[in-house]
């Protein structure tokens, strides 16, 4: 347990929750019920053995802290999961209760190990990452955010090109999402991601597509082939170009798999928040004018 302020409060929580969930006490030393509560939570601390994180926070000392999170009573006690507040409680719980509260907040084995795998893809670790994913996925078959994350590693994380024994990886993991997986837009995006790869192997090179398309603009296949060989290198700005140019020649084309495509673009690039604003504006000034 460690007393945090406004100043810390970045690092000791927000940051911190990305590693394991971070449990914040709101409490002031005047507050009966908060001195009753903070044994409890230290005990349980221990008890965990570390799998969560707790922090106090003083509300007296800390007015801004305690606005910012609408702590209206105290004991108040706020977790946090992945850098945001998830779940809490006000007063003072019995032990029993408390321990109900963690068991529902924290992660089972597999999905501390895809967590894990997150924090490696973020230090820079993937081969490390890939192994911890395919951990969860011994540990549970049917976690499909594993299986998403670990397509996303396969076919966009890795410093070159994903080689066909990846692809084929990446193509088995995908078959074997669930429903509940399938409607996640992350999943549509990725077999986006997925064909375009399959298929630029067969497709002619980039450069003479631009000139096919160039001297034949209508050519809407040489368009549509142009679009998945930027995709599969990682092109977005230019292949939503020319996805946009076939929605604009013919809005339901190919009954409507390229604007679905385009869509699938622009979940790609979320870590583009710019451009996929800028693209979004550009499909909904075209679809509606």
């Amino acid at each position: 347990m460690i007393e945090v302020n406004l100043t810390t409060f970045e690092r000791e929580v927000i940051q911190a929750s990305h590693q394991l969930p971070v449990l914040v006490d709101f409490w002031a030393p005047w507050c009966g019920p908060c001195r009753a509560l903070g044994p409890v939570l230290e005990r349980l601390e221990n008890a965990y053995a570390g799998r969560f994180k707790l922090v106090k926070v003083n509300s007296d000392e800390n007015p801004e802290l305690s606005q910012q999170y609408m702590v209206r009573s105290i004991p108040y006690v706020l977790a946090f999961v992945q850098g945001n507040p998830t779940d809490g409680f006000i007063g003072a719980q019995p032990e029993s209760q408390v321990r109900e509260f963690l068991d529902r907040l924290l992660p089972g084995p597999a999905e501390a190990e895809r967590r894990r795998a997150h924090t490696l893809v973020e230090q820079g670790d993937l081969a490390g990452a890939i192994t911890a994913l395919g951990t969860a996925l011994r540990i549970d078959p049917q976690l499909d955010a594993a299986k998403l994350d670990l397509v996303d590693v396969l076919l966009n994380r890795l410093p070159s090109a994903p080689e066909p024994a990846q692809l084929a990886e990446a193509d088995r993991t995908l078959s074997s999402v669930g429903a509940r997986g399938q409607a996640e837009a992350r999943y549509a995006a990725l077999v986006a991601r997925l064909k375009a790869l399959q298929q630029a192997a067969t497709l002619p090179d980039l450069k003479t597509l631009q000139t096919t398309v160039a001297e034949h603009p209508e050519d809407l296949a040489a368009r549509t082939a142009l679009a998945s060989k930027l995709i599969a290198q990682n092109q977005p700005g230019p292949a939503l170009d020319q996805l946009l140019e076939i929605i604009r020649r013919d809005r339901d084309h190919a009954q409507g798999e390229t604007r679905r495509t385009y869509l699938s673009v622009l979940e790609l690039a979320a870590h583009q928040p710019a451009l996929v604003s800028d693209y979004r504006k550009k499909l909904s000034a075209l679809l509606n004018r």
